[in-house]
């Protein structure tokens, strides 16, 4: 069953349409407001034979909760995260080079949404989350994620390590993310089946999460600052991976010889 949630934003809005016009409920625009992008929404919304209710600008501040809704407010029905089950049988189910997320009690919204987001675009099959003391769907990572939040699958687990057990009997490396790690990121082979755990804000990874790592590694910083936002390294790491990858297929492509998997 399918709960319903509302995004907001100019940008989550036409992510919407564009990506799950079939989850689209009802939606309120700005009376006052008569820009053409938000003219263009109406129309595309009207078009679908979606429920369109006029609002003023007071009343989609209450809905939203004074966050910045650019004159539009969507409900929407979103699936619900999935559980172990869904997990195991993703696992399962693969048919390429594996590639996760893991996020390991990561609270913030605002970043849950812009990992969704880069998770997205560097082709993560799955986020991994747990299932307390970590943040979930809601409106705001929606908007943050700006419609990855409908199209990424997000797993909640309980046991974050026993998870990560079953992705090593998969044939998955887990690389964990540490500032004090030995290795960098680009002395490291992630060409291969692949899960990066990403610790939360401030905290980092706990130490069972730490042992349950096949490796450690970092982003050299360069700077007088110490560490990277959550979200902003994760892309850093992610987009490693994704280079590292794009390079090992060229090659194997211009030499024209096979390529396989790596094993455990």
């Amino acid at each position: 069953m399918s709960a319903r949630r509302r995004i907001f934003g100019l940008h989550a809005a036409q992510s919407a349409l564009a990506n799950t016009p079939d989850k689209l409920v009802t939606a309120w625009l700005d009376e006052q407001r008569a820009d053409q992008r938000l003219s263009a929404l109406r129309r595309d919304l009207e078009r679908l034979g979606i429920s369109v209710q006029p609002a003023n600008r007071k009343t989609l501040d209450r809905m939203v909760e004074g966050q910045n809704h650019q004159g539009v407010v969507l409900e929407v029905e979103l699936p619900q995260e999935r559980g172990e089950n869904e997990l195991r049988d993703a696992l399962e189910g693969l048919q390429s080079h594996a590639f996760f997320l893991v996020l390991d009690h990561v609270q913030d919204p605002h970043n849950l949404g812009a990992c969704l987001r880069t998770a997205d675009a560097a082709g993560v099959h799955g986020v991994i989350v747990t299932k307390d003391q970590a943040a979930g769907i809601t409106p705001v990572v929606s908007k943050v994620a700006s419609g990855a939040a409908e199209t990424m699958p997000l797993y909640k687990v309980t046991n974050l390590v026993r998870a990560l057990g079953w992705l090593k009997e998969s044939g998955i490396w887990i690389a964990g993310a540490a500032g004090e790690a030995e290795r960098s990121v680009y002395q490291t082979d992630l060409n291969l089946p692949l899960a990066l755990v990403v610790g939360a804000e401030g905290k980092g990874l706990r130490r069972l999460t730490r042992d349950s790592c096949d490796f450690l590694l970092r982003i050299p910083m360069a700077g007088q600052v110490e560490s990277l936002n959550l979200s902003v390294a994760t892309g850093v790491l992610l987009f490693e991976a994704v280079r590292q990858r794009a390079t090992a297929a060229g090659a194997v492509a211009h030499s024209g010889v096979s390529s396989s998997s790596s094993s455990r």
